[in-house]
């Protein structure tokens, strides 16, 4: 084996450790909580490159929102769907998009982006 074929090989073997960590290790998540003022509850998540952050915390019985800051261009993340809400929103990149949240009960409304890749959750606790 050459010197070039070895370092292509050991390059390889990087890839694929990296890409096995990325998708398969287990990662940390972090968790934000909604905001009371008024009793009105809010929570605000920045979309650029993923959702920043993918898990909101909100207190049951206190009406909700969540907002969707878009600053990514990606056509994947500029829309929100939460499929047991029925919503299937467009994200404008100029104004934050509001999505009411029942609170009604203890319960996790997932949402994803359009294209289903990235993923969070609204916890109703």
């Amino acid at each position: 084996m050459s010197l070039v074929q070895i370092l292509v090989l050991l390059l390889a073997l990087v890839l694929i450790a990296f890409i096995g960590w990325w998708f398969f290790a287990p990662h940390q998540e972090e968790a934000a909580a909604g905001q009371v003022i008024d009793n009105q509850q809010s929570a605000t998540i920045v979309v650029n490159g993923g959702y920043s952050h993918a898990t909101v915390i909100l207190r049951k019985g206190i009406p909700a929102t969540v907002k969707f800051d878009l600053q990514d261009s990606t056509a994947c993340l500029s829309r929100i769907t939460f499929e047991q809400l029925g919503v299937n929103e467009a994200l404008d990149k100029n104004q934050p998009t509001v999505i009411n949240i029942p609170t009604d009960q203890a319960t996790t409304y997932n949402f994803a982006c359009g294209m289903d890749m990235f993923h969070g959750k609204v916890v109703v606790k």
